[in-house]
């Protein structure tokens, strides 16, 4: 029988109002300088370490563009309207309204498109939707990599006899940060904002000096150097942009973590630190190379004065420290969210905190992300030539969104047509052009984030595809559960004292594990409880709404327990809500019944439905359900009390 983890198909999503306890929706005063403080160690640490290297790669000798004085400022005119556009034009004014219930992300948008079950092309949207989450994992191994290795490369400018040094310290610092996940971020977390609001300030300062000494740098916020450059130089400056979308990375960090900060405090601390600071450093690196054509090599880090170029290469550690938690975390969140909404077999979900809303560990993806970084500072070693894998990580995500959040304008915001259409035909240029440029150097690095994208979706949509097919092969083996129990009532089986939990993913029907404990037991407990864990398409079901028992005669109980794809389940819980409403069901005196199923993949369709999936893909399922985590350990019951019965399965 299939087990409750994998089960927001077993019912219809039922629309709870209200309950979500995440981030205040209109905070004031001392809490929200608190959540914009806050938000700025947590949202910004991935695009504010940006400077490191995006204007860097931009006169990367490969594209052909000298530095002179016409180049810089339209490089620097593309910089500053990528930033308004994609981040505070799209992100921060369209995309965040976008929310489930507060939450954001790709999920969390991809859950509204599930409710519309009469959606047009819903099938191709959701596949879109899932490529776009799939991406996001490539992000987040990228994005330490990048981050720290370009950080660590600072010390390489101050001495060339310690650039030996740089790859081995990135990946001791790697290896630490990944080793510090499973104690959990709630005390270092803390500091994370006073230093990025450091950070930013470094940067922002280290900019004004050098803007000081060539304030005629500042006539490149006009729009005119960026359109002039394009037109210029062609080929090489649509391929350009390759390298200003570095710019820009981290701005899905902004909707990802609306639900932890809410919509105010991150666009304040946009708007009020963010976008100045980032701003004010790429023109001070621009009035370098322009006083000095060969500070283009690293012009983060000769903007420093000599003095301060290592503590500043301490600072921007720690930053990529930051940035690199922030996609860590983010990726521990999207996993969760992936196994409630039955993406993904069970996994171990560690809560580090016990007031933090929402800080887990999960050890498998932690391990996974920690191999994929170490690979890739390995095989690359430069930060320099890693600009091209995160571009199309980035800009893929971004036409994804984009797509995503134009058909919600239309079918869940009611926005008139053309409306909805001008926004896609806006950005689908700007989104477009830098996923086109990026796309152009799939060989020289572009190639990693799609591969692991490629890879996980089809992880993805082979368990959900499978789920499904073992859920009709399971519902034909069911019996209509009226007919179970008029044959109980006829035939009066022995009854033992006690309780018999049996969890199953159907709130409708009679568990396979039931019939066959019956079948082979022939006693039933005194009371029994059908248990279903149903996973809603909204972050958080309030807890008065949340379980439902209904009597069914027989001293059965059908007992329903919806959770938020935010959220865990907790059987404990609900047997507690069972008790307290006359239900038999003393701990010592329950007994749980799972089903476990060996699965024999076959060639061809089930025969009855006519469903079904290439044949790798389903040993691929099967691998994938033989190493899920029990349910016993998914669900923390108690092991001595857990009685497992076996199924062969053909599909």
């Amino acid at each position: 029988m299939p087990d409750p983890a994998a089960s927001p198909d077993a019912a219809p999503p039922v629309d709870h109002a209200g309950g979500h306890h995440g981030a205040d929706p209109n905070p004031r005063g001392k809490r929200l300088a608190i959540l914009t403080l806050t938000a700025l160690g947590v949202v910004y640490g991935d695009i504010g370490t940006s400077p490191l290297y995006a204007l860097r790669a931009c006169f990367k000798p490969e594209y052909g563009i000298a530095p002179s004085p016409e180049n810089i400022y339209g490089i620097l005119s593309l910089i500053l309207w990528a930033l308004i556009l994609v981040v505070s034009v799209k992100y921060i004014v369209f995309v965040m309204r976008a929310d489930n219930r507060g939450e954001g992300g790709m999920l969390a948008m991809l859950a509204l498109l599930l409710r519309q079950s009469d959606l047009r092309w819903r099938a191709v949207l959701i596949a879109f939707g899932l490529f776009g989450a799939a991406l996001l994992y490539g992000d987040g191994i990228i994005t330490p990599a990048i981050s720290v290795l370009s950080a660590v490369e600072g010390l390489a400018v101050g001495s060339d006899a310690l650039e030996p040094l740089v790859v081995p310290f990135t990946l001791i610092i790697l290896v630490g940060l990944f080793l510090a996940q499973r104690v959990g971020t709630s005390v270092v977390g803390r500091i994370f904002g006073p230093i990025t609001f450091l950070w930013f300030a470094t940067i922002g300062i280290l900019g004004v000096r050098e803007i000081l000494q060539s304030p005629e740098i500042l006539f490149a916020v006009h729009p005119g150097y960026a359109a002039r450059f394009l037109m210029t130089h062609g080929t090489a400056g649509f391929l350009i942009l390759g390298a200003v979308v570095l710019a820009v990375t981290g701005a899905e960090a902004l909707y990802a973590d609306m639900g932890h900060f809410g919509r105010r405090p991150i666009r304040l601390a946009w708007f009020l630190m963010v976008l100045p600071a980032l701003v004010l450093n790429y023109f001070g690196q621009g009035a370098l190379i322009l006083r000095d054509a060969t500070a283009a090599a690293n012009p983060f880090y000769l903007l420093a004065p000599r003095e301060l170029l290592y503590p500043l290469t301490g600072l921007a550690t720690l930053a990529a420290i930051i940035a690199s938690q922030a996609m860590i975390s983010g990726a521990f969140s999207l996993t969760q969210q992936c196994i409630q909404l039955g993406y993904s077999p069970r996994m171990t979900i560690t809560h580090t905190s016990a007031k933090e809303f929402g800080q887990i560990y999960i050890p498998e993806v932690n391990n996974a992300l920690m191999i994929g970084c170490l690979l890739i500072v390995l095989a690359f070693r430069e930060s320099a030539r890693l600009d091209a894998a995160y571009g199309i990580a980035v800009t893929g995500t971004f036409m994804i969104t984009t797509t995503v959040f134009t058909v919600v304008t239309a079918t869940r915001f009611a926005w008139p047509r053309w409306k909805s259409a001008v926004f896609f035909l806006l950005f689908l240029i700007v989104d477009g052009s830098l996923f086109g440029a990026s796309l152009l150097k799939i060989w020289h690095g572009g190639w990693v984030p799609l591969l692991v994208a490629i890879a996980l979706f089809t992880l993805m949509t082979s368990w959900k595809r499978g789920r499904e097919i073992l859920r009709e092969r399971v519902m034909d083996m069911s019996l209509p559960l009226d007919t179970f129990l008029e044959d109980i009532a006829r035939r009066s089986p022995v009854r033992v004292p006690g309780t018999a939990v049996f969890m199953t993913s159907e709130a409708t029907g009679t568990p396979v594990v039931l019939l066959h404990h019956l079948k082979h037991n022939k006693v039933l407990h005194e009371t029994v409880i059908l248990l279903s864990i149903l996973t809603d398409d909204i972050p958080e079901v309030p807890k008065a709404q949340r379980t439902r028992i209904e009597a069914l005669g027989q001293g059965f109980f059908r007992v329903t327990s919806h959770y938020g794809f935010m959220e865990g389940a907790d059987v404990k819980e609900v047997l507690q809500q069972c008790r307290d409403a006359g239900v038999a069901a003393r701990p010592l005196d329950t007994s749980y019944y799972l089903g476990r199923e060996q699965l024999i993949p076959t060639r061809g369709p089930w025969k009855k439905h006519g469903r079904s999936m290439w044949i790798f893909r389903k040993h691929l399922f099967a691998f994938m359900s033989r190493n899920a985590r029990s349910a016993t350990q998914y669900f923390q019951l108690p092991p001595n009390r857990v009685v497992e019965l076996g199924t062969q399965l053909e599909f």
